[in-house]
């Protein structure tokens, strides 16, 4: 029998999934990014051409459980994606203040979808294909590490994790990456990977992911991720993470 009785609330919408699309080709450089096991947390990365000689990029780490921040982590990556190219599409911008606006603007968007403080560490990019400059904004996350022929440099945070004040911007330097320099990104899941030994936890930490790094092939930014995903598998072992591991990496060839 039928009910009398129907429901005036529309089913729930089905939670919506970030998907990162294929990175853009870039003269005289590579960009790729890889994940290491399940997606379970909130690690967000993508990359785009926002204009003829410029590339934008980005590893957000946004705090939760996958299953629970889908939207949150849409919302993120549509900002990303929308204003950042409106707000790097021009020819004569200031790429600093692009970069803080841009920041700003994922900020609104991540209390907005939230309903209120939710923290998103971020690590936010923007390569000059012509210059070889990359101008970026760390927002509280794990340092970017810069290898060139100096040694291997930590892009340290310029600014808060995003998503915790309505106004917090972070600062955004512009550096240079010569022939053969390469950046690599890594999201905390990497850092705090753990080893269990017979008597205590160690965490692969920074200093291992420089270690690494320095050993890393030169050949191709999907190697350099490949590589230093399969030293966290090995350090990990068999035991099962709680957070997503991700690696991001940006090699200039020519």
């Amino acid at each position: 029998m039928r009910s009398l009785f129907h429901s005036s609330v529309p089913p729930a919408a089905p939670p919506v999934e970030a998907v990162a699309a294929p990175f853009p080709k870039i003269a005289g450089a590579e960009i790729a990014a890889d994940f290491l096991g399940k997606r379970v947390a909130g690690d967000l990365y993508d990359s785009l051409r926002v204009s003829p000689e410029r590339i934008l990029f980005g590893l957000l780490d946004v705090a939760g459980r996958r299953e629970a921040n889908r939207d949150i982590i849409a919302a993120a990556q549509q900002t990303f994606r929308n204003f950042g190219t409106e707000l790097f599409s021009r020819p004569d911008i200031n790429e600093s203040e692009a970069m803080t606006e841009l920041s700003l603007r994922i900020n609104r968007v991540l209390i907005e979808a939230s309903h209120g403080v939710h923290s998103c560490p971020a690590f936010i990019g923007c390569y000059h294909e012509r210059f070889g400059t990359l101008c970026y904004a760390n927002a509280g996350h794990t340092p970017g590490l810069l290898r060139d022929g100096s040694g291997i440099a930590a892009l340290g945070s310029t600014g808060l994790p995003l998503g915790l004040f309505s106004h917090a911007p972070a600062d955004a330097p512009t550096i240079g990456m010569e022939k053969g320099a390469a950046l690599l990104l890594v999201s905390r899941g990497v850092i705090e990977c753990e080893n269990h030994k017979k008597d205590c936890t160690e965490e692969f930490g920074l200093e291992r992911v420089k270690q690494v790094f320095r050993s890393a092939p030169g050949s191709g930014a999907e190697a350099v991720c490949a590589f230093v995903l399969s030293s966290v598998a090995k350090f990990e072992g068999k035991s099962h993470s709680h957070d997503d591991r991700t690696a991001l990496a940006l090699l200039r060839t020519a």
